[in-house]
């Protein structure tokens, strides 16, 4: 495929999904929008034992997020419908995905690799859900990280928006691996390899399992979040003067309505 903002392959068994998209990899819905095309490049292919994202050498961040320009009324349930069917796509893939973080991985792109299963990340990157700043709430993060790191850490994260380090995200359980810039690879190579050695059907079937006792699939969960985002959070005064205020890179004035 004839990717602009990602490139995409599949080697040996293993998917590579890399953001392409310079300085920041903003997840816009053109860039959402060839995400899924590559995922759903594997619904029927039993043979990949991962997916691996991981970030172009010319860009600076894993992913800063979604694009806050496209949270306006016109585009809002379109970019909310493309962005969450990269995770309903994943749970559908059901395969093993491991995240390579070197750099920010904030709001939207802290949300992805909640949703994987290895993250290897380098010594300076940083991790945030920083949305609440703007006046709305990551959705994906709601339903994830109190799983991943605990309920009342999860919560202290999307309601301050604070930005935690590598060595801090480790110790919450949101990272799987700090190394150096230099060993990332090396680092990922290490664990694909162990991967590769195991059935690819075994290894789809094991993730349904663990994503089954969950208890709740993604997709169940996300309709009845959407629908607060969507139908409550989104009609409120302050959240649209939140993203206004992004855009104009001035200061929120908070109505608290």
């Amino acid at each position: 495929m004839n990717f602009q903002h990602i490139t995409f392959s599949i080697d040996d068994r293993v998917a590579r999904v890399t953001f392409a998209r310079p300085p920041l990899n903003i997840f816009d819905m053109a860039m959402m929008r060839e995400i899924n095309l590559a995922l759903g490049e594997l619904i029927s292919r039993h043979d990949v034992v991962a997916i691996v994202f991981d970030a172009a050498p010319d860009t600076r961040a894993f992913s800063a997020g979604v694009a806050v320009e496209e949270h306006v009324p016109e585009t809002i349930y379109q970019m909310l419908e493309s962005f969450h069917a990269i995770f309903r796509a994943l749970e559908q893939i059901a395969k093993p995905v491991i995240a390579v973080v070197d750099g920010a991985a904030l709001g939207g792109g802290c949300e992805l690799l909640a949703a994987c299963d290895i993250v290897i990340a380098s010594e300076r990157a940083r991790f945030g859900q920083p949305e609440i700043k703007l006046g709305v709430f990551p959705p994906i993060a709601c339903v994830l990280l109190p799983l991943i790191i605990g309920d009342k850490r999860a919560r202290e994260l999307i309601f301050t928006g604070e930005l935690i380090g590598a060595a801090q995200a480790a110790r919450l359980g949101l990272v799987s691996y700090v190394v150096p810039p230099q060993q990332l690879q090396p680092k990922t190579g290490e664990k694909l390899a162990k991967l590769r050695e195991l059935s690819g059907s075994s290894l789809e079937s094991t993730r349904r399992a663990l994503d089954l006792s969950r208890g709740r699939s993604i997709d169940e969960v996300l309709a009845a979040v959407e629908n607060i985002y969507l139908h409550e959070l989104m009609k409120s005064e302050d959240a649209n003067e939140g993203v206004r205020a992004f855009m104009e890179k001035r200061k929120p004035v908070w109505r608290n309505r």
